[in-house]
């Protein structure tokens, strides 16, 4: 009797989601003790610290630590029922949202705050690939 391969592009979504979560925990840890994480860079002390990192009070790394946990979840239910369009198709759209965030954030450090942030730069290279993997991943099951 012949075994079926496990289906794996959702657990690559997993995965990269879990660099996503690393990335803005380590910032909201930092954001919840009131210490500015030093960088590589050395814009992460001007982008943190800026106005425009806690819009509406609450810090950009609660609201990516959000949407990663959420991202999670939502690969974990495609891995559960990879064929489920809806799932796929809510993976796909929360993605682009994300992606459009992430460009709306990156071009505010850029033009706005006038410095760019390395963990900043990784979850949104993160978003990139997530949004990347999930066009790839709704195409693959049509």
């Amino acid at each position: 009797m012949p075994t079926r391969k496990p289906f794996l592009p959702p657990f690559y979504l997993i995965a990269a989601t879990f660099i996503g979560i690393a990335d803005t925990l380590y910032l909201s840890y930092y954001h919840y003790l009131g210490i500015t994480p030093g960088c590589a860079l050395k814009g992460c002390e001007v982008v943190l610290n800026s106005a425009y990192a806690t819009p509406f009070g609450v810090p950009f790394a609660y609201l990516g630590l959000v949407y990663y946990v959420y991202m999670l979840a939502l690969g974990l239910l495609v891995a559960y029922d990879p064929y489920s369009r809806a799932l796929r198709l809510g993976m796909l759209a929360y993605a682009g949202i994300g992606l459009l965030c992430s460009i709306a954030f990156e071009l505010i450090q850029v033009f706005l705050i006038g410095s760019v942030c390395m963990f900043c730069a990784i979850s949104a290279i993160t978003t990139l690939v997530l949004f990347g993997m999930s066009v790839w991943y709704y195409r693959s099951t049509r």
